[in-house]
């Protein structure tokens, strides 16, 4: 049976908040009505509830900057020594994204009853991960919402162009694999069948090399299912490896072995890395609880063990850049530099440093390895379908001479 939440007026005129069971809206006011209880609201809870646990599970299509926009107009706002709950109703009347836009409202009206602003962002890890949600826990601690804000979009922005870096580098190979596979398809299905009939006719012995793209196209044409249900199978034995806590594993440490590639993603997990280590001290998170975060963030379990390392390193009083330097996973000149920033006092600047010195780095090798991209897949696409066409011409030609004599 549904449960209603109200606010009423008994007949004493004493305010009242309270629930009742009841099977609809209607009765639910009756029994009120019969209990000497004046109803000035009342709401299904159950329904309440179900669709809070939905706008919790789902981000709802709030993108990075839908994020980092909010916040810095939220610690705009805060700067300008405006309360949170006004400060937050602003923000939630400007956004757009009507996911986000309902999210705040709802943390609005959690603030105004008294809940903290870390809590009410924590109904929706979906929208606010764990870093931002810690961030903003330690600046309501420290008194420096404001300021925490204002580096949580700064590091949001920075953190969304790296990922937009690392994207374009996998779309242009992407495009290209889809559009070979797509033109590959419809040669072998129904280019090659037509051109295999047409030789038949004319009754001409096939070169060898004709031969066999007949008879891939033969396969594919009368035992698609089969390849189809092979590739379903490989894709879904390669997900449950990678999956595994094994396999994934493995799959990290060949990633990282790997030419160029392997670069990339060290970089790319070191800037990481450095960034939200940096962002987190800033905030004024402790060391070990940030190191707690900082693994989770790197995208490689790897580099994660050798952070988890080092942190259990730190909480027996070692230094942060000894372990790092002994794990072998990170470049000797992000240690040097981080010991050298525990040295000064100045290791979260040394850290920012760091961060936008691989994010430049990660610029490069991407601009690199997309020019070598291009004309590698253009050639590679070139000859594939250059090597079809040429085993259907070829007993074009001879039928056209046969046909001249």
């Amino acid at each position: 049976m549904p449960i209603f939440e109200y606010k009423g007026i008994t007949q004493a005129g004493k305010t009242v908040r309270a629930t009742v069971d009841a099977d609809n809206v209607r009765n639910a006011r009756a029994r009120l009505k019969k209990d000497g209880i004046f109803v000035e609201e009342i709401r299904d809870k159950s329904r309440q509830k179900a669709a809070a646990k939905k706008r919790t599970s789902s981000s709802g299509g709030v993108s990075v900057e839908d994020r980092a926009m909010m916040t810095r107009q939220l610690a705009t706002l805060l700067k300008a020594n405006i309360s949170l709950v006004d400060a937050l109703n602003a923000v939630g009347d400007q956004v757009e994204q009507p996911t986000l836009k309902e999210a705040i409202v709802d943390i609005k009206n959690m603030v105004n009853e008294g809940s903290t602003f870390h809590k009410g962002l924590s109904k929706y890890p979906k929208i606010f991960n764990f870093v931002y949600v810690t961030m903003v826990e330690a600046g309501e601690a420290s008194g420096t919402l404001d300021v925490i804000l204002l580096r949580l979009a700064e590091f949001t922005e920075a953190e969304n162009e790296l990922n937009s870096k690392v994207k374009s580098a996998t779309l242009y190979p992407l495009i290209m694999f889809i559009f070979v596979t797509v033109m590959l398809g419809v040669m072998f299905v129904f280019v090659i069948p037509k051109m295999q009939a047409i030789f038949e006719s004319a009754e001409i012995p096939l070169p060898w090399y004709t031969q066999i793209v007949i008879g891939i196209s033969g396969f594919l044409v009368n035992y698609w299912y089969i390849v189809l249900g092979v590739v379903f199978m490989v894709y879904m034995i390669f997900r449950n490896w990678k999956n595994s806590e094994a396999g994934s594993r493995q799959y990290d440490a060949l990633i990282l072995k790997m030419p160029v590639v392997g670069k990339i993603a060290r970089l790319v997990a070191v800037s990481r890395f450095t960034r939200t280590l940096a962002t987190l001290l800033q905030g004024g998170v402790p060391m070990l609880s940030a190191m707690d975060i900082v693994k989770n963030v790197v995208g490689n379990q790897i580099l994660a063990s050798a952070i988890e390392d080092a942190r259990n390193n730190i909480s027996e009083g070692e230094s942060i850049s000894e372990p790092l330097r002994r794990s072998g996973q990170f470049p000797p000149i992000v240690t040097h530099m981080v010991k050298i920033g525990e040295k000064t006092g100045e290791l979260e600047n040394m850290l920012v440093q760091i961060s936008d010195s691989y994010d430049f780095q990660v610029k490069t090798q991407i601009s690199g390895l997309t020019a070598l991209l291009e004309p590698f897949m253009i050639i590679m696409m070139g000859g594939v379908i250059g090597t079809i066409v040429f085993s259907i011409m070829i007993p074009m030609f001879e039928m056209s001479n046969l046909g001249n004599r």
